[in-house]
């Protein structure tokens, strides 16, 4: 008998980061009842998102090889879950911390990553991710010397993190049935990490990348590639299509997923399941059968301050 998770022993909360477990979504896929589809359930990681598998790699790797250090302030741009796992493990490692977030990030991820201390920038609201981006680096170019900024777009750890954990996780657990991947898409560590790690297995897995059908949208998270910067560890050839999804849709399903399956989750992971259960009625109605499994990438009470969007404005 496998010992209880609640049983196990860390030494550090570093060491809590993945094997995260994966859940069977059958209530909201029951309309495809011959498609498995799994949701791997990333929100149970230490910082509440999957953003700990790759703030961890790049803060780790970057502190055994000197780059960053205790005479240093670790700076990035974030939405927000990265931001909390560099406070999280800053707090952890005894590591200062500055975030450059969007001023209208949801107030929970602010007050989150403050209680571990950590400062936090803000950036023009109207400009989204990429404004942050932007403000983040010319706050290292004034002054290179004060900062450490492992840039999460940029850093080929990010993917890394996903190669050998998500995609190695899955793989475990149903290697030999899945048939297809499906997740969101924003720096695109994940889909491109897990991807590459999907294809090196015997049998073929097709890997979706999902994206908001907007550039005005109100998927948290996630990228409109065509209007934004695209990260430089994009790698269009690590996975097969992408399909776009719609603010209401990604909102709707994660109202039904917390109504159905008790899973309480963030817009983007709506999103993504949306796309895997489009999938899998297709998958059901011309081949019988298939396994999918989607990342759900955060929880959902980080989404309860009031937000920008509202369902009843029209882009």
């Amino acid at each position: 008998m496998k010992p209880s998770l609640f049983r196990s022993v860390r030494t550090a909360v570093l060491d809590a980061v993945g094997n995260t477990p994966l859940v069977r979504l059958s209530r909201v896929a029951r309309d495809a009842p011959s498609v498995e589809v799994y949701g791997k359930l990333e929100f149970c990681n230490p910082g509440g998102s999957v953003k700990d598998r790759a703030a961890l790699r790049m803060m780790l790797r970057a502190a055994a090889d000197g780059r960053l250090t205790s005479q240093k302030t670790l700076i990035d741009s974030t939405s927000g879950n990265t931001g909390v796992a560099y406070s999280m493990f800053g707090a952890a490692m005894g590591f200062r911390v500055a975030l450059v977030m969007p001023s209208n990030v949801s107030r929970p991820r602010k007050d989150i990553a403050r209680a571990f201390g950590t400062e936090i920038l803000f950036s023009d609201p109207l400009e989204g991710s990429d404004g942050a981006i932007q403000q983040a680096r010319a706050t290292v170019s004034r002054d290179p010397d004060r900062y450490f900024y492992p840039d999460q777009y940029s850093n080929p750890d990010n993917p890394l993190a996903h190669y050998h954990g998500t995609g190695a996780e899955i793989l475990d657990a149903v290697g030999d049935r899945i048939t297809h991947f499906v997740a969101g898409l924003g720096t695109s560590g994940t889909i491109v990490g897990v991807s590459r790690r999907l294809k090196e297995h015997t049998r073929p897995i097709r890997c979706i990348a999902v994206q908001p059908d907007d550039a005005m949208h109100g998927l948290e998270g996630l990228k409109h590639l065509p209007s934004s910067l695209v990260p430089a560890i994009h790698d269009a050839a690590a996975y097969d299509e992408t399909t776009r999804v719609s603010t209401e849709d990604g909102w709707d399903m994660a109202d039904r997923l917390a109504r159905e399956e008790g899973l309480h989750v963030g817009h983007s992971s709506g999103a993504a399941v949306f796309a895997a259960l489009t999938l899998a009625r297709k998958l059901h109605q011309e081949q019988g059968g298939g396994c999918i499994v989607t990342i759900l990438c955060d929880r959902g009470d980080r989404y309860f301050a009031p937000s920008t969007w509202e369902k009843r404005y029209t882009w």
